[in-house]
């Protein structure tokens, strides 16, 4: 990849970047598949680590120069209106983007992510400022994709560039759309069997405290 960009010019690391978690076998397998692809998307239950896994995949490009740019972003979907919530963009946003900002912490130095984050490296984009952009060699993380509907989901898509890779992290259990059936994330199941390069992985191995799922599996079980 050839630019002129200060960032692409550094060589690549010499030594493996340190990270601060360690991917487990069902990761690993994950990773080499997305890897390979440039449509991914990674499915699984809370406490999966769909997002902690795909922010340790696109850091892991940027820092060996494969990508210049990490772009996330994810929908403003929640049971309150964001517009009730006080303050500026930036701040009705924080609620949204605060759980990013963690994964990306837990992954690797704060005052590094924050130096990323202010030279504009990692982009934490909100969902309605996707239109109208291409995204050039960058990994592009869709967070929360369940709640990213299917006319969101073709326009997320297309704004895919030369040399960038997309990662859609979503659990279909969790949808907060009002109308469910306007997900756009079961369409990415067709997709991946219609299109060469779209993989859909789903995560299995839970990462929370080991009573999440069964509290889980209880909740589905009660309101349905």
């Amino acid at each position: 990849m050839t630019t002129g960009s200060n960032w692409t010019q550094k060589r690549k690391p010499k030594n493996p970047i340190k990270f601060k978690i360690n991917l487990n076998d069902e990761q690993k397998d994950a990773k080499a598949i997305i890897l390979e692809n440039p449509v991914n998307v990674l499915k699984g239950a809370a406490g999966s680590g769909k997002t902690l896994l795909a922010v340790q995949i696109a850091l892991d490009m940027l820092f060996n120069r494969e990508i210049e740019k990490l772009v996330i972003t994810r929908p403003t979907v929640a049971k309150e209106d964001i517009g009730f919530l006080p303050g500026d963009l930036k701040e009705k946003m924080d609620p949204w983007l605060a759980p990013i900002y963690a994964n990306l912490e837990m992954v690797y130095e704060k005052t590094k992510v924050e130096k990323l984050l202010s030279d504009g490296i990692i982009e934490i984009l909100p969902f309605p400022f996707m239109r109208g952009r291409t995204l050039v060699n960058s990994c592009v993380i869709v967070d929360e994709a369940q709640n990213v509907t299917m006319n969101q989901m073709e326009m997320v898509l297309g704004r895919l560039g030369i040399g960038s890779k997309i990662i859609i992290c979503g659990d279909t259990s969790q949808i907060d759309l009002k109308n469910k059936k306007e997900s756009g994330l079961d369409f990415m199941n067709t997709l991946s069997a219609r299109v060469e390069g779209v993989k859909v992985i789903t995560l299995k191995k839970n990462h929370r405290h080991p009573i999440v799922p069964d509290i889980l599996d209880v909740y589905r079980e009660y309101t349905t």
